[in-house]
């Protein structure tokens, strides 16, 4: 289908309403996206019409909720080109896919004298179930640097890696930068050493064509709330040979072969790993997502999203006394732009362009050692999807204008 952000916006009903007397330009998607009404019907209609639990029933409603939450499986499979849908398991999210390889497979692979690799701009799911492990294992957490650009720094990389890295988890989009990490790369050169890597994907598979077999990614997580769909979903792939030999994180029920007296054994994969009844409409809704994004295509909107950004860099670059973060190229981010005004907080920044209808965040962004490398407290950020368009790229522009001005004695 030929690409029109101003005709995707139509299957976005919540971006019609009216904000503090303006219409709403919603540019905070880094944080969480908007859901088109395939996604609301698809979440409806399971519940008015195929309500039951998965994978344990043998009546008419429980074989069908458990075709649509397996096909949902096999929709995520195909979307990340994963090689069988058993290498996908359903978490509440990325935080939780973290957690899951940090406490299985860290703490039965790494010990005393170990290294686990990660960089400064990781958010902090993707940092602290690191540092516990370092801690409870004796291992070390090694960071690797940036370029003053913004970017990963390869030659620190270099210098940190070493024959006793362990683990190297990286993010493959920063959420505050937009950068681009070199995955497939860094992947070639940490397997060379025999470490695992552990990819946060939660900022690029909505984003971008994303292939775990090319990346040669170990593990790989992501949001469905991030990429269109519901909350409280997300998925953490990871090799079959590896998710073998892991044990579950989470015990109970569905994910169990036989419980005797006084031990278990598990299912095989991927149910081994969830535990309790599913997010069934969850992995639903995500599999109408995966479907409403595959119609778009991932390529068509990655290159909107640069489109965007060039468009964007001029006019936001023109603005005197402001900082922005990350690389000058666009063609190095995604639709990420995080930026601070001089002598504003970006708290105010943020609450005075929400009343001219844009919706930004501000904060530390959940990646407190990367605002200390930054030299700032918080940021305030704008990040843009399909959905945005060149006009809401001059609104945001007029918005931010508009708080310079109110705000310009501070600015004196």
């Amino acid at each position: 289908m030929s690409f029109s952000a101003e005709q995707l916006k139509n299957d976005f009903p919540i971006l019609t309403q009216i904000v503090n007397d303006e219409p709403l330009v919603y540019l905070d998607n880094a944080a969480t996206t908007q859901k088109p009404t395939a996604v609301l019907a698809a979440l409806e209609t399971y519940y008015r019409e195929a309500n039951a639990n998965v994978h344990r029933g043998v009546h008419t409603l429980a074989e069908r909720a458990t075709t649509q939450y397996e096909a949902a499986r096999e929709k995520v499979q195909h979307f990340i080109h994963a090689n069988e849908s058993s290498e996908v398991l359903f978490t509440r999210g990325t935080t939780t896919s973290l957690n899951w390889v940090a406490k299985s497979y860290g703490e039965a692979n790494v010990t005393s004298g170990d290294e686990i690799l990660i960089s400064v701009m990781e958010h902090h799911s993707n940092l602290i179930p690191w540092q516990q492990l370092a801690k409870k294992t004796g291992a070390a957490l090694k960071y690797i640097e940036l370029t003053e650009e913004g970017l990963l720094d390869m030659e620190s990389f270099h210098a940190q890696l070493s024959e006793k890295t362990k683990i190297v988890a990286l993010a493959h989009v920063s959420n505050v930068l937009g950068v681009i990490n070199p995955i497939q790369e860094i992947a070639r050169l940490i397997h060379a050493r025999g470490a695992v890597l552990v990819v946060d994907g939660a900022q690029a598979v909505p984003h971008m064509p994303v292939d775990v077999q090319e990346l040669d990614a170990d593990f790989y997580a992501f949001s469905g709330h991030k990429m269109v769909g519901p909350t409280g979903i997300g998925v953490l792939y990871g090799k079959r040979s590896l998710l073998e030999q892991m044990e579950p994180v989470e015990f109970g029920g569905e994910m169990i072969a036989m419980v005797n007296d006084q031990d278990s054994t598990w299912k095989e994969l991927p149910w081994k790993f969830e535990a309790g009844t599913p997010n069934i409409a969850g992995a639903i809704g995500l599999g109408a997502a995966i479907d409403y994004l595959s119609t778009v295509g991932l390529s068509a909107i990655h290159e909107h999203e640069k489109a965007l950004m060039a468009y964007l860099w001029p006019k936001l670059t023109a603005i005197p006394r402001l900082t922005i973060y990350g690389p000058k190229d666009t063609a190095k981010r995604t639709g990420i732009v995080t930026f601070n005004l001089d002598g504003l907080h970006p708290h105010d920044v943020a609450t005075a362009m929400d009343m001219e209808g844009v919706a930004i965040r501000a904060g530390h962004h959940c990646a407190q050692p990367l605002m200390r490398r930054l030299s700032a407290d918080s940021t305030a950020r704008a990040s843009f999807y399909l959905y945005n368009t060149t006009a809401d790229v001059d609104k945001f522009i007029e918005a931010l204008l508009a708080t310079k001005e109110f705000f310009a004695h501070g600015l004196n």
